[in-house]
């Protein structure tokens, strides 16, 4: 049983060299398919072992796990720049561009063991999130002005940022009501860019922002997490994770503010679970991602004196920190057969005036509608399937660098996946 367990872990951390754009700014709305078809309200829902990713509390109550699955998923995302300026003038060639690459596969793995009675360990490898974007045009082919070519925009333009993390959980039961647990985390991401030369004009490290192949980084942080099982009906959790202190891009480090750095930023959730019919169990977490306390994410791209990218006060993302309320619902329809669904909303992520630089990464989604099914095998087994469809958002506006020009970024989403568990 260990060689299985290791195998399909190598498996899944192989396979996760994938792109990934996730769904709440680039955090994905929720890990494995139980969670993902309720919309990531899980917090206080302990029914698997990738319920770690949300909160190491729950794996003390789960039991002896395995579970392996892989979801399709398909981001629709591109910009419009508007043709409101007389021919020629325009900073960003007039056309609505949808960018490359609709269709990623991602793998996920977690498994549980009890220590004894009270106690347990688990592992979880998943994507955290990313972003990709690719664009067969020169996006920014108009932004030198300088007319040396070493500065001209190539082709095509985008971005490629995979993150994933592997988990080792520690779960243990206090008492009869209270668990608490904690996953020291360990994260891998890589990340690459084109199309950006005439950048160069702005940056402390010119030869650093756009071109440079694949840089990989390294790093890790910690989970924390607290589940209360109140009564037989009413289950609360809480859970908290520190940023995910990262090493630098150096590849890049003339593109991101502080010379590189790209750490996985902090964030908390907070919700219940209630069975308010024998059968029917409804639940809420309320999330908070804390990207503004990253500058290569939060600083803003618009100011009055541009600094030098790269430099601490480098341009970034200009995103705000972001609030996340879900809302699941499951209903035990049968012995075998369990039904699912879920809705989740989201802050805004950043201001209009943000949405330049954000053609690279236009992740304005903030409304998610899930459904999904768990269906009971022999043998312990099951087969869970999650359903997302995400309605196309945009973000649209002006900025300094393109004068009156107006465009807009946009994306929409759908999502499958489907997972093998077994209990023994």
């Amino acid at each position: 049983m260990k060689k299985y367990v290791l195998s399909l872990a190598l498996l899944v951390s192989v396979s996760l060299s994938v792109p990934v754009e996730a769904t709440n700014g680039y955090w994905t709305h929720g890990y494995g398919p139980k969670s993902k078809s309720m919309a990531g309200a899980c917090v206080a829902m302990a029914f698997g072992a990738m319920c770690a990713a949300s909160n190491p509390a729950s794996l003390a109550v789960v039991g002896n796990r395995i579970e392996v699955g892989a979801s399709l998923f398909a981001p629709k995302r591109g910009y419009t720049a508007d043709d409101n300026l007389p021919p020629g003038m325009a900073p960003i060639e007039p056309g609505k561009v949808e960018s490359e690459n609709d269709l990623f596969l991602i793998p996920h793995f977690a498994a549980n063991y009890m220590l004894d009675e009270v106690s347990s360990i688990g592992i979880a490898i998943g994507g955290n999130g990313g972003m990709n974007t690719e664009y067969d045009r020169a996006v920014f082919a108009r932004f030198n002005p300088t007319g040396d070519p070493q500065f001209d925009a190539s082709s095509p333009t985008g971005i490629d940022l995979k993150q994933m993390f592997i988990g080792i959980t520690y779960s243990r039961l206090l008492n009869e009501q209270h668990s608490i647990g904690i996953t020291p985390i360990l994260s891998v991401q890589s990340f690459s860019a084109t199309g950006l030369e005439p950048f160069k004009l702005m940056s402390e490290s010119p030869d650093s922002v756009t071109g440079n192949g694949t840089d990989v980084s390294y790093g890790g942080g910690l989970r924390v997490g607290w589940l209360w099982q109140f009564d037989e009906q009413l289950k609360i959790g809480a859970s908290y994770q520190t940023k995910l202190w990262m090493s630098d891009f150096d590849k890049y480090e003339g593109l991101f503010a502080e010379q590189g750095n790209f750490d996985i930023p902090a964030n908390f959730d907070l919700g219940f679970s209630y069975i308010f019919l024998p059968d029917w169990t409804f639940s809420f977490d309320f999330q908070r991602i804390l990207f503004s306390d990253v500058n290569a994410i939060g600083n803003s791209s618009v100011g009055p004196v541009p600094p030098l990218m790269g430099s601490d006060e480098g341009y970034g993302f200009g995103w705000d920190d972001m609030n996340v309320y879900k809302f699941g619902l499951q209903w035990l329809y049968s012995q075998d057969l369990t039904l699912r669904a879920g809705f989740s909303q989201a802050s805004k992520p950043f201001e209009n005036q943000q949405a330049l630089f954000n053609i690279l990464a236009p992740a304005v989604v903030r409304q998610h509608y899930t459904a999904g099914f768990g269906w009971r095998l022999e043998n312990e087994s099951e087969i869970n399937v999650a359903f997302m469809y995400v309605p196309e958002e945009s973000v649209g506006g002006t900025n300094p660098m393109t004068g009156p020009q107006t465009g807009e970024i946009w994306m929409s989403q759908w999502e499958i996946e489907v997972g093998w568990a077994t209990s023994f």
